[in-house]
């Protein structure tokens, strides 16, 4: 346990946030995930918050055991004075899905297919735990044509809002990356590839950081600078790897040895390695995952996304006439 995960400042954390977002959820029942480290904390948000049933699938998991999510689930639970209303449980039940008014797209809810979507009340809403541009960014754990054809709400979370402010520590998860590859982004020279919104964000925090940055949305914008400590590849995952074999020969012949920070985007780390290409992190990511998770650099990142997931949920549960203009603004619409 860090300084940093403490429960004491855990719940600072929380209370701060839901104050921030204004976050109510009186009455509701949530359907939610329960895991280790910072993310024990959505259940408890979500109790914290005012609902009357808290519902936390959970799994044992490379990250710790199902046992050891309940204890530092209720453990948190527990000073908050919400323990009463959180299950954590280990068990997909029928039930529980059915009576849900809220189902959070989090990672042991998933995958929200057809099958779980027949399960769920038409009233329900799903609010997504990201923005809505991702969701169709090679997921394939979210049927969304099933949602929509039972009439079920889903949305994405404005991870920009000032109250949520996500986006805000991309570049720090991107400083972190490249520290546990044995890079100090400071005096070095950084390749940032990346199509995406994400851009802005991670070339001010690697130049915060004292870092060189060349930036573009292809490689072919890219290979003509000067060579960098690292390629740092943030592209939205396509379900195959980012980088073309062609992509790849063009990297090693300019810039051979290289390092390849994999933020974001699906590679091929087996052709990149038998060219000689470094890949980091050494543990690949699931497909369509981030090769670093904000909870990299605390806790803080995952309690305001939570909140701020928690609170497009509360919104989508009005009625569409009594969502007022500041409301909405927590809500980012799928297209």
């Amino acid at each position: 346990m860090t300084p940093g995960l403490t429960t004491t400042r855990l719940l600072r954390l929380m209370r701060r946030s839901i104050d921030e977002t204004r976050l109510d959820l009186t009455g509701a029942v949530v359907l939610t995930e329960a895991a280790t480290g910072p993310y024990a904390v959505t259940p408890v948000l979500a109790a914290m918050a005012g609902a009357t049933e808290v519902v936390a699938l959970t799994r044992s998991t490379r990250y710790g055991t199902a046992a050891e999510v309940t204890r530092q689930t209720m453990a948190l639970a527990e000073p908050a004075g919400v323990a009463g209303r959180i299950t954590v449980t280990a068990e997909r039940r029928p039930a529980d899905i059915a009576r849900a008014d809220v189902v959070t797209n989090s990672g042991h809810v998933r995958p929200i297919d057809q099958a779980m979507v027949d399960l769920m009340k038409p009233t329900a809403v799903v609010p997504l735990m990201f923005e809505a541009w991702e969701a169709e960014a090679g997921r394939t754990d979210l049927d969304l044509a099933a949602l929509r054809k039972r009439g079920i709400a889903v949305a994405g979370t404005n991870e920009r809002h000032p109250a949520v402010d996500v986006f805000s520590y991309l570049g720090l998860m991107a400083v972190k990356l490249l520290l546990d590859a044995g890079i100090p982004p400071y005096r070095s020279r950084i390749a940032v590839l990346c199509d995406n919104p994400f851009l802005d964000f991670l070339v001010r925090g690697l130049i915060a950081a004292g870092a060189e940055v060349t930036a573009a949305a292809s490689l072919g914008e890219l290979v003509n600078a000067p060579r960098p400590e690292a390629l740092i590849v943030s592209m939205r995952p396509t379900g195959g790897p980012v980088l073309s074999r062609a992509e790849m020969d063009v990297v090693a012949t300019r810039w051979p040895g290289l390092v390849v920070a994999q933020y974001w985007g699906d590679l091929d780390r087996d052709g990149l390695t038998d060219r000689g290409l470094a890949v980091w992190p050494a543990v690949p990511p699931g497909a369509g995952h981030m090769g670093v998770l904000p909870s990299a650099v605390g806790p803080d990142p995952i309690v305001r996304l939570q909140t701020g997931g928690l609170k497009v949920a509360e919104v989508l549960l009005r009625p569409a006439g009594e969502r007022t203009a500041e409301d909405l603004e927590f809500v980012d619409e799928l297209g």
